[in-house]
């Protein structure tokens, strides 16, 4: 039988990427609280506030979701009045997601949390692009 090579939690990359996760959204949590967002809808609305209306299948590949991930997301968005789905006119299969005029308010209530959070973050500018880099090729190498 082969000698099997030590494992140990300290030498899992992915256990620290896990954690950090973990910890970012959970700082997160009480600055969102205030606007009645999830860490995921947050993220929703980025996207639409960057760019709307659009097809949720874009939608999808911006955030890295799957529809099934991303489908409650919309439906409790558009519970709560901020975004409205509607059927392409051009194509009947594809769905619009855009944002109500209460979507379009709470933008102006969403530049605080992005500035508290890179003050949590504790990164210079020169320190922050060559980690998303990093980051984003660790997920083209996993195949997202």
């Amino acid at each position: 039988m082969p000698p099997h090579s030590a494992v140990s939690l300290d030498s899992f990359l992915c256990l620290d990427l896990y954690a950090t996760s973990r910890a970012v959204m959970k700082a997160y949590t009480p600055l969102l609280a205030p606007l009645g967002l999830t860490y995921p809808q947050y993220l929703v609305m980025v996207a639409l506030w960057e760019e709307a209306p659009l097809q949720v299948n874009e939608l999808a590949a911006r955030l890295s979701l799957d529809s099934g991930t991303l489908s409650p997301l919309l439906k409790r968005l558009e519970a709560a009045g901020l975004v409205e789905r509607k059927r392409s006119a051009e194509d009947e299969r594809a769905v619009k997601v855009g944002l109500t005029a209460a979507g379009l308010a709470l933008r102006e209530k969403a530049p605080e949390v992005a500035d508290r959070m890179a003050e949590r973050f504790g990164l210079v500018d020169t320190e922050l692009l060559p980690f998303k880099r990093t980051l984003r090729a660790i997920q083209e190498r996993m195949g997202e």
